[in-house]
This record gives C-alpha cells, sequence and structure tokens, in this order.
C-alpha cells in the first residue's frame, strides 16, 4: 500500500485483503519509507491525500512514487488508485492532473460509461458514491473511460486488464469518513458539489455497506 497521510487508510479494503489473506506491507511515504521492489508487489494500492500530483517541490517523493508506479503497471502488476492514487496513475502514464471546476465532497451519484471493458459489470447503471477531491485528470493513452458524474467527467478508468483509478472512494467506512471530516474539514466549502459535515456523517450504513460490496468486486476482477 502506498500512504500519503496517515489519516487516509484501506477503509473496507483491509477486511478484503485479511479473508484473502494478503500479507499486507505499507509504504508510508508521508514518513519517508523506502519504496519496495516491484517483484515482491502482487497488488498495489495507491490510496488518497490532500496534495496534489503537481506538488513534488513540497513533495520530492511524488518523483519516484510515479516512476514505480509505471514500473508496476509495465510489469502486468495489478494496480487500484483511489482519488490521488487515480490522479497518480494518470500523471505517471503521461496524462494531464489539474483543477475541477469544481470541488466534489460528500454523498453524489455516479453514472456507469457503457464500455467494453470487463470491469463495467462491477458497476450499475448510476450509484451513489462518496467524493474528496478538487483535481481531476485526463484519461491517460489507450484507458476505457468507465464512469462519470455531473461534477466530474472522468470518476473511473480502466488501463489494460489489472490497472483502475476511481476518483471516487468505495473503500469508505463511517470511522473513515469521519476521519476526512476531521482532518480536511476547511475544504468543506461553498459549492454545488459539496455536502455540509452533517449532510456527510449523517449517511446510514446501508449506503457505505453498497459502496463496500463494488469495492470488493472490483479488487477480485483485476487480481483474477
Amino acid at each position: 500500500m502506498l500512504q500519503h497521510v496517515p489519516f487516509e487508510g484501506l477503509g473496507s479494503i483491509q477486511g478484503w485483503l485479511d479473508a484473502a489473506h494478503y500479507s499486507v506491507t505499507w509504504t508510508r511515504l508521508h514518513r519517508s519509507d523506502q519504496l519496495p521492489p516491484i517483484d515482491d508487489v502482487d497488488l498495489l494500492i495507491v490510496l488518497g491525500g490532500p496534495m496534489s500530483v503537481n506538488d513534488e517541490a513540497g513533495y520530492p517523493w511524488l518523483r519516484a512514487e510515479k516512476r514505480f508506479i509505471r514500473d508496476a503497471i509495465g510489469s502486468q502488476t495489478a494496480v487500484l488508485g483511489i482519488c490521488l492514487g487515480a490522479q497518480l496513475i494518470a500523471a505517471a502514464t503521461g496524462a494531464r492532473v489539474y483543477a475541477n471546476r469544481h470541488r466534489e465532497i460528500g454523498w453524489f451519484p455516479v453514472r456507469r460509461v457503457p464500455a467494453a471493458a470487463t470491469l463495467t459489470r462491477a458497476f450499475p447503471d448510476s450509484f451513489d458514491a462518496f467524493h474528496w477531491h478538487g483535481e481531476t485528470f485526463d484519461l491517460p493513452a489507450g484507458a476505457t473511460h468507465l464512469a462519470r458524474s455531473d461534477g466530474c467527467e472522468h470518476q473511473a478508468f480502466m488501463l489494460g486488464p489489472k490497472v483502475v483509478g476511481l476518483q471516487f472512494h468505495l473503500e469508505t467506512t463511517p470511522d473513515s469518513a469521519r476521519s476526512l471530516v476531521d482532518h480536511c474539514r476547511d475544504e468543506l466549502t461553498d459549492g454545488p458539489y459539496v455536502q455540509t459535515e452533517a449532510a456527510i456523517v449523517a449517511a446510514d450504513a446501508t449506503r457505505y455497506d453498497r459502496i463496500n460490496v463494488l469495492m470488493e468486486r472490483i479488487l477480485r476482477l483485476i487480481v483474477q
């Protein structure tokens, strides 16, 4: 796992990895951990974070991380990028990452894009997802566009059979949502796609259950 801040973790993915008997290792880039050998990684999960992929001056480890992600993709390793992680996959493969027209924070619907990709089986036509982002990306060359929302055109993509970028969060649990609110409350500004703190934390358990099931489907598809 590539982690960028201590308050953004695996969420519901941890339980799926435990059930599948994965040996989980962490590279905490915010602590200057060294990246592991690519050959030691079967599944690379690149987590979220409040920084931009373009902030290399402030976070110099971003350069090495992008090279590592590019090498993982080249070695046919299964790669899942979530939010910042998806933006890092895009940047590592030569696509542009930039400010989205709107900040998107909270629970908003995502629509599946009809595509000839295996992963589309994991998505219903429309579903509510948890969002927390202010940037977006162009699709990498050769990528398949999988999902969009009213607030952000490029919500998900697949690059080959094993690489997936998700702008939204399907791994979110009540605890991880609360952690984001506690650490990034200053981002809850006015906007058409920014919910209030009260609305975010008021989501009931079934909302989390539904997105966590979708997360498991995606993981099974890219590691099969």
